[in-house]
């Protein structure tokens, strides 16, 4: 791409990672002053930016003016490890899970202290959840998260709980209640969570672990009320994910 970085060792190829980083799971549609903004840069650099990625089809414009993640970034995202190796195993036992409860599912991996949702599968008359593939979300206020959080090493565990977030009135961020609540994860095998992270959605998640090795992502599934029982669901998300652990290759691990 043409143009040259004013500032001493900022490169043109850092500014166009500062155009697409402006780019979130909250701000998924930006206007080219938001995404100088929240870039960090002049806006007749962002302006100029925006317009390569956009011939390139890296971002889109609305007729309102308004930029979103084009269908070339997607296609490039597909073909990363975590995508192809996982997504592809994993999906035809996300669909059965599915069609036996009727439910939201999801499929997760630690990427450093978020849960980073790898698939998910959306019933509408479920609960509303914040969740989508590629988006990441606190390891701490979700079942998928708190599997992945209980299996982690000593020092994310650590990071994790020293200042959690408070997400909704329900999330738990006492580091005493967390730390005895991932012991019991690895000691029950499962996950669960109660409007921690939605108002109005309650969870459970087991780990995914391939043969001979640790646990490398989670499956969990989101219901729309406290009265369906969760515990009776852990049988299906366990059949599924052992199921997803024996297809992936021996010491397999999300890059």
């Amino acid at each position: 791409m043409a143009g040259n970085a004013r500032e001493p060792g900022v490169s043109v190829a850092s500014r166009v990672l500062a155009v697409l980083g402006a780019f979130d799971a909250s701000h998924d549609r930006l206007t080219l002053s938001e995404i100088a903004r929240r870039s960090g840069q002049p806006l007749a650099t962002a302006h100029r930016l925006v317009a390569e990625l956009e011939r390139w089809g890296g971002l889109t414009r609305a007729d309102d003016g308004v930029y979103g993640i084009g269908r070339r970034l997607w296609d490039v995202g597909t073909l990363a490890r975590v995508e192809r190796d996982l997504r592809d195993v994993a999906s035809p036992f996300l669909q059965d899970v599915h069609r036996t409860t009727r439910e939201t599912v999801h499929l997760a991996v630690r990427d450093g202290l978020h849960a980073l949702y790898v698939d998910r599968l959306v019933d509408r008359t479920t609960a509303q959840v914040l969740s989508r593939a590629g988006a990441r979300l606190p390891l701490h206020a979700t079942a998928v998260g708190k599997v992945l959080l209980a299996h982690a090493p000593g020092d994310v565990v650590r990071a994790a709980l020293t200042d959690p977030v408070r997400v909704t009135p329900h999330t738990i961020t006492e580091p005493g209640r967390l730390h005895r609540e991932l012991a019991e994860v690895r000691r029950r095998g499962s996950a669960r969570t109660a409007e921690e992270m939605t108002p109005g959605a309650w969870s459970v998640a087991v780990p995914i672990a391939p043969p001979g090795g640790g646990v490398v992502a989670s499956l969990g599934i989101v219901v729309a009320s406290p009265r369906r029982d969760l515990v009776r669901l852990v049988p299906v998300l366990q059949v599924a994910a052992n199921g997803i652990g024996r297809e992936l290759p021996p010491g397999w691990a999300p890059t």
